[in-house]
């Protein structure tokens, strides 16, 4: 049997946990998010976790370290997800657990099952159990056991009445919106129904994988959340071709640690869907339009030259570039550049930003606007979100 140990990870037992994990699947892949909170200093063991779990065919919602409680269970509440699994190594877990299910209680989501993994003492099993915990892992935890009660707990999802999840829409639940987008990503039959159309501007921002797309629509949500306008994203990664599975990293780099109401994210994997979109993409966003969003951006799967679905969601598509990432040929060819109507080039911090955007200039002209950004040193948003708001 195979045992996971959070403090050393190797090659090789990357490779074993890669090949020698086999869970049966389900008929929708099940959603996990797995949450560091507090001051833990690595999380090694729990990026072990995500991909394991994302190779057992299991969706995985992974909200990065230095979480607070409040974040966590508010992005589980928006992601809707089947576990939330919390990591813990700091011994803190019988002051940051009651926590969490205080929270979770307050947003409604009782029936939503939560894990812990960390160092936990045996004695203190009980106690976490009869506070409600659903299950608790310690570092020599068999990874298989793992994996088989995160699949069994999804198993038992909360069965909610359509008519009741449209109703709570209808008065602004935060909870039945999200349920709502699990009901459409499903096919579930609403009778009919859809959203009442909305005003929301939709922003579609794409770009090759890497190139700073989460941090830079982090950073334009934030100025747009200031000037008081409500802010969806819809934030696709992709699914492994394998086991359906798919490791959705993209809203570590939008939290925060205050949770906002006004700025809601949801992760989808794009599945079987080509072109950068997600199953039930356009549903999805009609949906956070008709819920009273300003502003609905959409991330798409990093981008080739040909992934140009984005276009059937809007006309008003960002495309990011950064440093040294093609020539004037390059970005002269058809595809992604041409149904740009505004280009950002991120990362210049780097070197050879210069040089890109002279290259992109001599390609593609004057009509469309370019700003240069940094969004690791939060330079050059402001300008995108005037050109935003000006839409």
């Amino acid at each position: 049997m195979l045992r996971l140990n959070y403090d050393v990870v190797t090659e090789r037992l990357v490779a074993r946990l890669e090949t020698e994990v086999v869970v049966k699947a389900v008929e929708q892949s099940p959603r996990v998010l797995l949450a560091k909170i507090g001051l833990d200093g690595h999380d090694r063991g729990v990026k072990v976790l995500a991909r394991s779990f994302r190779d057992a065919g299991i969706e995985v919602i992974y909200t990065g370290l230095w979480q607070t409680c409040e974040a966590t269970m508010h992005a589980a509440l928006q992601e809707d997800v089947d576990v939330v699994g919390v990591s813990l190594l700091s011994a803190a877990h019988m002051t940051v657990m009651p926590q969490i299910l205080s929270i979770r209680k307050e947003l409604g989501i009782e029936q939503m099952p939560v894990v812990l993994g960390g160092i936990v003492p045996v004695a203190d099993y009980p106690k976490l159990k009869e506070m409600g915990i659903a299950a608790v892992f310690n570092p020599g935890s068999f990874l298989d056991k793992i994996i088989e009660t995160m699949q069994e707990l999804a198993l038992h999802r909360e069965t909610v009445d359509s008519d009741e999840i449209r109703a709570g829409y209808a008065r602004g639940d935060t909870r039945a919106l999200a349920k709502l987008i699990t009901a459409v990503q499903h096919g579930e039959d609403l009778n009919g129904w859809t959203p009442p159309p909305g005003q929301a501007t939709i922003i579609g921002i794409t770009g090759a994988p890497g190139v700073g797309k989460s941090s830079f629509i982090g950073r334009l949500g934030k100025r747009l959340r200031n000037r008081g306008k409500k802010v969806a994203v819809v934030a696709i990664d992709p699914s492994s071709p394998v086991t359906g599975g798919a490791l959705l990293g993209d809203r570590l780099r939008m939290m925060t640690g205050e949770p906002d109401v006004n700025f809601f994210i949801r992760s989808l994997s794009s599945g079987d869907v080509q072109g950068g979109l997600a199953p039930h993409c356009r549903e999805v966003v009609n949906i956070l339009d008709g819920f009273g969003f300003d502003y609905v951006l959409v991330e798409t799967v990093g981008a080739g030259q040909a992934d140009v679905a984005i276009r059937e969601l809007t006309e008003h598509i960002l495309l990011l570039l950064m440093p040294e990432s093609g020539d004037s040929i390059q970005f002269s060819k058809a595809g992604v550049t041409e149904i740009a109507r505004g280009f950002v080039l991120n990362k210049c911090d780097l070197s050879g930003a210069d040089a890109t955007e002279a290259q992109l200039r001599s390609a593609v002209g004057d009509n469309r606007p370019l700003w240069r950004v940094s969004s690791v040193r939060d330079e050059g948003i402001d300008a995108v979100a005037d050109w935003v708001t000006s839409l």
